[in-house]
């Protein structure tokens, strides 16, 4: 009985070795299979340089466009009656010889955070709209669809 006894303890110390390596591997390819962060997680700053504003400049070459220029300032808003306040990240667009032009506001510095829009013909904007409030979840492919459809539905792109 002596010799049962001891066969069951090295049995039994030599499964918690097993399982250690088991365990050792699983978490060595859970590490390699990790995903890399969502860019949409990166610093706004290099968010918006790196990421949106190259596809932003896609989207609307796409939609015919050939002259789009772009910046990222922060300044502040441009809409009458709003001068007062302060300074804020935007993205601004103009195309058809500068006669149309747009803003994307970033109050926040997040692009998860507020978001508006502004646009006009030549002439400073009068109204500032809220922009994609109704999205849970904001990503570089839901901000490029929302200006594009907001541009598309002032006439401006494609042959409408």
């Amino acid at each position: 009985m002596a010799e049962e006894t001891s066969k069951n303890q090295a049995g039994e110390a030599a499964k918690p070795a097993a399982s250690k390596d088991e365990n050792t591997a699983a978490k060595a390819k859970a590490a390699k299979k990790e995903k890399p962060p969502a860019i949409e997680n990166k610093p706004f700053a290099e968010f918006v340089e790196q990421h949106y504003l190259p596809a932003v400049q896609k989207a609307i070459a796409d939609e015919g466009i050939s002259d789009l220029e772009l910046s990222f300032v922060k300044q502040k808003l441009p809409v009458k009656g709003m001068e007062q306040l302060d300074e804020c990240w935007q993205v601004v667009g103009s195309f058809a010889k500068g006669k149309r032009q747009f803003n994307v506001y970033f109050p926040d510095e997040d692009i998860k955070g507020k978001k508006a829009f502004s646009c006009n013909e030549g002439k400073q904007p009068s109204t500032l709209e809220s922009f994609l409030i109704d999205e849970r979840k904001i990503n570089l492919d839901i901000l490029i669809w929302g200006l594009t459809q907001r541009l598309n539905g002032q006439k401006w792109l494609g042959r409408n």
